[in-house]
């Protein structure tokens, strides 16, 4: 078992920035490929941004592309998500998700979920 807390969610203005942490515990966080997905209200949950278990290879959706960034810090059995030049359309919860494999996943087959973080951007 993987258990995953984020953390780092928040209020911030249209324009503002935000940083989201994925703790991880129970197994060796570096075997496994990391994920960030949100859901907004009343829309299904979608892909936000991946990585692979080094971090050397990442991936986003076109809506954050150039805005987010995606990092992992395997010592510290953190993942994060920089969230910057934020929008009201990215008010959702963020779910962070892990999954073992060598690559980095866009679909949400992910093993083990946490329970999410509010982020809202007031306009």
């Amino acid at each position: 078992q993987v258990q995953l807390v984020e953390s780092g969610g928040g209020l911030v203005q249209a324009g503002g920035s935000l940083r989201l942490s994925c703790a991880a515990s129970g197994r060796t966080f570096s075997n496994y490929a990391m994920g960030w997905f949100r859901q907004a209200p009343g829309k299904q949950r979608e892909f936000v941004a991946a990585v692979n278990r080094s971090g050397y290879m990442t991936t986003y959706a076109d809506s954050v592309k150039g805005r987010f960034t995606i990092s992992r810090d395997n010592a510290k059995n953190t993942a994060y998500l920089q969230m910057n030049s934020l929008k009201p359309e990215d008010t959702a919860v963020y779910y962070c998700a892990a999954r073992p494999g060598p690559g980095y996943y866009r679909d949400s087959d992910y093993d083990y979920w946490g329970r999410g973080t509010q982020v809202t951007v007031s306009s």
